[in-house]
C-alpha cells in the first residue's frame, strides 16, 4: 500500500497500520526511509517560519535580522543530520523503557514505531509550519501545533504498544 494511504489510515487506526508495517518484515532501509522522509518534510515545513524570521517579523527589537540562506542551512543540518541521530537514540531509550515495563519487542520495532509516528504526523506539522509562517503565534497556530504534538504522541504510543508485543530480539 502507498505510504500516503498508510499515513491517512494511521489517523484512524494507528495500531492496525503499525501491525501491517511490522508484518512486512525487518527492513532497516524502510525504517530509515520513513525517518529521512519525515525529517525532510519537517525541514520543508519550517521554511515559512524561516522566511518570516529573515524578514525581521517577530524578532525582538534591536536584534540582527538573519539571512534566509543561513537559516535554511542551519535548519537543514539540524533536521537531516542531528535529529535523525537523536531519534535513533530516543528509539533505543524507548525500547529499554518498554523492556522495564515488560515489553518484548525488538529494537527495530521500537525504531519503526517512532519513525512512523513522526512521518504519519507530518501533515499536521506542515499545516503548523504554514500557519506560523503566515500568521505568527496565534491561537489557531498553537492549536494546530498541539494537534501535531498530540497526534505524534498518540501514534508513537499506539505504535509502541504493537511493537513491544513482538517476540524477536533483533
Amino acid at each position: 500500500m502507498p505510504v500516503t494511504t498508510d499515513i491517512v489510515r494511521t489517523w484512524r487506526a494507528p495500531r492496525t497500520v503499525m501491525r501491517e508495517l511490522l508484518g512486512m518484515g525487518q527492513r532497516e532501509d524502510r525504517a530509515l526511509a520513513y525517518l529521512m522522509a519525515a525529517c525532510f518534510l519537517i525541514f520543508i515545513g519550517q521554511w515559512p517560519r524561516l522566511v518570516r524570521m529573515a524578514e525581521g517579523i517577530g524578532l525582538p527589537s534591536g536584534s540582527d535580522v538573519p539571512e534566509l540562506s543561513q537559516l535554511i542551512s542551519y535548519e537543514f543540518v539540524s533536521w537531516m543530520i542531528v535529529w535523525p541521530l537523536a531519534l535513533y537514540v530516543i528509539a533505543a531509550f524507548s525500547h529499554l523503557v518498554a523492556k522495564i515495563f515488560g515489553g518484548n519487542g525488538s529494537w527495530f520495532a521500537a525504531r519503526l514505531a517512532l519513525f512512523w509516528a513522526l512521518l504519519a504526523s507530518t501533515p499536521a506539522m506542515l499545516l503548523y509550519g504554514l500557519l506560523i509562517g503566515f500568521n505568527g503565534a496565534t491561537i489557531a497556530t498553537n492549536l494546530v501545533g498541539a494537534l501535531w504534538i498530540g497526534s505524534f504522541a498518540i501514534f508513537w504510543f499506539q505504535g509502541m504498544r504493537v511493537a513491544e508485543k513482538g517476540n524477536s530480539n533483533a
